[in-house]
């Protein structure tokens, strides 16, 4: 049996599966006379493989109970995945570098802290939202031609994640 324990996410141990989305350090532009900063370009949004096209879903998520048995991953091989909690709320994610089927000995699991969301590159490996309340999601994602979700059923492998 593997054991994953969620490890506090940064820019840097996460860049290989995806971005961070938060506002830290970046210079926001004044708009609104005064009354809202703009924060542009915080990620890449990759949705144009097969001529796909950005898409904004929300996602209403439940809470999820601890631990977990992770016995299935899925990737989007034609787009990223953006996820964006639509409360001031932490999350969990946990993922897999691309390949044909989840490498377990590179599985890991991120906290989320408030005000951030994360995008996943396309292809990489996760588990569904991994909610720490019941709430809603905004979803930047794809849609378009072609297939843009690969399961994979873990059958002998046991693996439990814990918060």
């Amino acid at each position: 049996m593997k054991v994953i324990k969620a490890k506090n996410i940064t820019k840097k141990n996460f860049s290989k599966f995806g971005q961070l989305i938060d506002t830290s350090k970046k210079n926001p532009i004044s708009i609104n006379d005064g009354y809202a900063k703009r924060f542009d370009d915080l990620i890449n949004i990759d949705t144009s493989k097969k001529k796909g096209k950005a898409i904004i879903s929300i996602f209403k998520a439940k809470k999820r109970r601890f631990p977990i048995k992770i016995d299935m991953m899925e990737k989007h091989p034609l787009g990223s995945q953006a996820f964006i909690p639509m409360e001031d709320t932490k999350f969990l994610v946990f993922v897999a570098p691309r390949g044909d089927k989840p490498d377990i000995d590179k599985i890991q699991s991120f906290l989320v802290p408030k005000q951030t969301g994360v995008n996943y590159k396309a292809g990489i490996w996760h588990f569904p939202l991994i909610s720490l309340k019941n709430m809603n999601y905004l979803i930047v994602d794809r849609k378009g031609k072609g297939n843009n979700l690969v399961i994979y059923k873990f059958k002998k492998d046991k693996i439990i994640l814990k918060k």
